[in-house]
């Protein structure tokens, strides 16, 4: 039988040695899911025609074909956010509850090919618009660590998904920390990769002023990588590119670095760090300083530079959603898409041009170093039922870490560093140069294999 936590490396090498076939592997997690789903919320859709006929599909490959394919047999999804031709993709909205897109996404293409099993479509708040899942037209994203708690936004489904063995690998997006964030609360692994890197092809051009990108979610950084050497890649066309890697990503995850010089944001003028998570940064950093690396405190503070551009970015990029009955959405949500919608063109082109040359500042001052080193989030896992009227007074501190990136276009790692005394598990972000994704990857596996949590396993069951 399969073990649930399974990471997709090993599966995939199991279905090829048929030892596993790929219906077994797709009726074991669609078992797992109609079991544990209802107290976990993690899925909008299950779409278990597609999985077998997926299924099916591949077990008359031939064995050539197979060797091929780097997910072949390997168990995804797709966030609710992405297009998936004749699958309802709602975008956790009440004013999309019926829609069956006309197209697939590039990405839900790539992942098909490369030999996946899609299981369905996870959970998001409306339109992507919250760092915790819930409010929209999705069930509340629970965290499998304790369920009284958010599993995080927006990709909150996704991270649930794969925290509780419901499948080893899930596709999310990422527009001010949508994967990391929930990859903090629910103790697995998330990649926002750099600006360009994924192609939002044939539905969005840059999304979000370029702060948006879609990236993996998966329970060890082999995983996280063997899906980005799938996902990513431009379509010609696409408005940003980042230049292609000098080798396979998944292909760095055995190399040790030496003697990197590795900068620390460790706080931020928007708010306060719980003690817990300042505690398990300082030694996560002391693991770096044992691989024989230097970690230095940088002087700079991305979060209270660029707050106030990324407000106007994000609402903005909701505004731009068409919404035929604005009574119909959540709050939280509509809030911020009022905002967005009463923004004027030069509002919103001046404060795009201040905030590149603010990144540009920002990453000019990070140059120095290899990689960065912050905490994902300033506290663990908030509850389930965030006042609304305390929303955004809390959203930006939430958020301090990680929205910066978004807004430089780098690479971000956020990588399970620990538990709370409460059992709420830490997140530590590796923050990479432009495009530096190799670097990162390579750092991650690196601390991975000095702090292991492959055996971690939320009580769910």
């Amino acid at each position: 039988m399969l073990d649930a936590y399974i990471e997709a490396t090993e599966l995939r090498e199991l279905v090829l040695k048929k030892e596993v076939r790929p219906r077994e592997a797709a009726e074991f997690f669609l078992a797992r899911i109609e079991r544990l789903n209802p107290k976990l919320g993690a899925f909008m859709t299950v779409a278990a025609e597609r999985a077998l006929a997926d299924a099916a599909r591949l077990e008359q490959v031939s064995a050539a074909e197979a060797a091929a394919m780097p997910l072949y047999g390997v168990a995804y999804s797709l966030k609710d956010l992405t297009w998936t031709r004749d699958i309802r993709t709602t975008m956790g909205s009440k004013n999309y509850e019926n829609f069956r897109p006309r197209a697939d996404a590039e990405l839900t293409v790539r992942l098909r090919n490369a030999g996946g099993i899609l299981l369905g479509k996870t959970t998001t708040p409306e339109l992507g618009g919250r760092p915790t899942t819930e409010g929209g037209l999705c069930p509340p994203a629970h965290n499998p660590w304790n369920l009284e708690y958010s599993a995080g936004g927006s990709s909150g489904g996704a991270a649930a998904q794969v925290a509780a063995g419901l499948g080893p690998l899930a596709e999310g997006t990422d527009g001010g920390g949508s994967i990391r964030i929930p990859a903090a609360c629910c103790g697995v692994v998330g990649l926002k990769p750099s600006r360009g890197r994924i192609s939002f092809a044939p539905v969005m051009g840059e999304g979000w002023a370029g702060f948006a990108t879609e990236g993996p979610i998966a329970r060890s950084v082999r995983d996280a990588a063997l899906m980005l050497d799938v996902m990513a890649g431009p379509v010609l066309g696409d408005p940003y590119w980042a230049p292609p890697p000098a080798k396979p990503f998944a292909s760095v995850v055995a190399d040790r670095p030496q003697r990197l010089r590795l900068g620390l944001i460790a706080g931020s003028a928007l708010g306060p760090v719980d003690p817990e998570v300042g505690a398990a940064l300082e030694r996560a950093c002391e693991i770096f300083r044992a691989m024989g690396h230097r970690v230095e405190p940088v002087d700079v503070d991305p979060a209270k530079r660029l707050v106030d551009y990324t407000r106007i970015a994000i609402r903005a990029g909701l505004a731009a959603v068409p919404i035929k009955d604005p009574g119909a959405m959540d709050p939280v949500v509509r809030q911020a898409w009022e905002a967005g919608r009463r923004l004027s063109a030069t509002d919103y082109l001046g404060a795009m041009a201040r905030m590149h040359n603010a990144s540009r500042e920002i990453v000019q001052a990070l140059a120095p170093y290899d990689a960065t080193l912050a905490p994902t989030l300033p506290g663990p896992a908030l509850r389930l039922g965030l006042p609304t009227d305390k929303f955004e007074e809390q959203l930006y501190p939430h958020l301090q870490f990680t929205f910066p990136f978004n807004a430089t276009g780098q690479p971000a790692f956020s990588l399970p560093n620990g538990f709370t005394k409460a059992g709420l598990p830490i997140g530590l972000q590796i923050i990479g140069r432009p495009a530096g994704e190799l670097g990162i990857i390579a750092l991650a596996a690196a601390f991975e294999e000095a702090r292991p949590w492959h055996d971690q396993r939320p009580p769910v069951e």
